[in-house]
């Protein structure tokens, strides 16, 4: 039997493995530039000393491009799983309870005041700024939980939580003098476009440590998703546990907004999808499956979002909200008429 599960878990991660690798590919040969097999292999495997146009569009935009939108996909993804887990709420995610929206806010100010100095901003100060943020909204959304009598009304603050933020950044680049603001504006629609070799490694980093972190959090995330009774008698320390679901959560939401601004319901739909795939809540299975769902969707997304309406671009929030609030509707619709059906 056991045999029979973890050969069920290998072919669902062969399919999100052939999935992402097909999608990295289709992704580096479409585009407002359309290149061929031929011009694409050689921008890959010729040597530096090649500076041909398809080298430029293949190593400089689209690769990091490409790497950035499975990293922070990845990411989101995780931040969503760790959520839920903590909530124990299918709906749960950084962008519906307005931690997306707190990193965004502090962001922001961070880029007014910069770019009105003239001073660069790099993506150790974006992270910081970010992570600051997503910590404040995470405490904010924290005390209302104790207040609040259902996830419902926990809902609602989060949604009034991302209007504030988004008021307050409206506000303040209404008085900004800098014509670089702009920029502020493309980034807050949220897109994976102008990402440098430097911010990938930069994330790639904040990623890694906090995966790592997630991971050395599979036995205890184990037990408390039996009941915080459960966790308790085989010697997990709750406060310390919840404590650092929050700082990884955070961590993990405020890098995908830092580099790519607020991105929507990837957090809520994908680790469902995930769960659905592989019909299992074993976080040792659950969180390398949400990260490679994640990247893969949200690569797909990014497809999208360049080429359905090339040359124009949307923002990939707008891509990501058609593709996964029907999902969120799906798992509400279903809450409620489970609890109808007890209820009866």
């Amino acid at each position: 039997m056991r045999s029979k599960k973890t050969g069920k878990y290998a072919c669902s991660f062969a399919l999100l493995c052939v999935l992402l690798a097909a999608l990295f590919l289709v992704n580096l040969n479409y585009g407002s530039v359309r290149l061929s097999a031929g011009e694409i292999r050689a921008a890959l495997f010729q040597g530096m000393e090649d500076s041909g146009t398809a080298r430029r569009i293949i190593r400089d935009i689209r690769m990091p491009r490409i790497l950035s939108a499975a990293l922070l996909g990845g990411a989101l993804s995780v931040s969503g799983f760790l959520l839920q887990t903590f909530f124990a709420n299918p709906i749960a995610g950084p962008f519906v309870l307005g931690i997306s929206s707190g990193a965004k806010l502090s962001v922001s100010l961070l880029m007014i005041v910069f770019l009105e100095k003239g001073v660069f901003t790099g993506s150790g100060a974006m992270i910081l700024a970010a992570f600051a943020g997503a910590l404040l909204s995470m405490g904010f959304v924290l005390v209302i939980s104790g207040r609040a009598g259902s996830m419902s009304v926990l809902i609602v603050c989060g949604v009034m939580l991302s209007y504030i933020s988004s008021a307050i950044t409206d506000f303040l680049a209404a008085f900004a003098d800098d014509a670089n603001i702009v920029n502020l504006h493309n980034w807050s629609m949220g897109s994976f476009s102008g990402i440098s070799w430097e911010n990938v490694r930069a994330m790639a980093l904040v990623t890694a440590v906090g995966l790592t972190g997630v991971l050395a959090l599979v036995k205890p995330m184990g037990a408390y998703r039996l009941g915080e009774a459960y966790a308790q008698s085989v010697g997990v320390n709750i406060r310390r546990f919840r404590a650092c679901l929050v700082l990884l959560s955070s961590l993990l939401s405020a890098c995908v907004t830092a580099f790519a601004g607020p991105v929507s319901f990837v957090g809520i739909a994908v680790p469902h999808l995930v769960k659905g795939l592989f019909r299992t809540t074993e976080p040792l299975v659950l969180i390398p499956g949400c990260f490679l769902g994640g990247a893969a969707f949200c690569l797909f997304c990014d497809l999208i979002a360049r080429t359905a309406f090339a040359p124009t671009e949307i923002s990939i929030s707008s891509v990501t909200a058609v593709l996964g609030a029907p999902v969120v509707i799906y798992l509400m619709l279903r809450g409620r008429g489970a609890r109808g059906g007890r209820e009866a």
